[in-house]
């Protein structure tokens, strides 16, 4: 299974259990950062929607945490975020969600 697949699962529904964005990338790449899935369960918590509030896309901030884990420098954060910037035109949730919202896209689907 790939890592989005298992983002993709871990995002479906299951026993009225919901994982936000940032948690179920997280939890994805939990093994590889050295904690467990539950630890990054509660380390992503309250990054979802944009830190509760609709700043900061949470499977950005998920992203930028692995990055740093894993020994990444600010030129190769940098492109990812100029990437994301560039594909979205936002790195904000709220407009994120509005956008997709706007050309039909399921919020799940989008945050995916």
């Amino acid at each position: 299974m790939t890592h989005l697949e298992e983002v993709k699962e871990i995002r479906s529904e299951k026993d009225g259990v919901h994982y936000n964005c940032a948690q179920a990338i997280l939890m994805t790449y939990a093994d590889e950062l050295g904690m467990t899935k539950e630890k990054a369960k509660d380390l992503g918590n309250f990054f979802g929607r944009g830190m509760l509030h609709g700043s900061s896309c949470g499977a950005l901030s998920a992203a930028f945490m692995i990055l740093g884990i894993q020994g990444y420098d600010k030129p190769e954060a940098a492109k990812i975020l100029t990437e994301f910037k560039k594909k979205h035109s936002s790195t904000e949730c709220i407009d994120l969600i509005q956008e997709a919202k706007r050309l039909g896209i399921v919020k799940r689907e989008h945050c995916d």
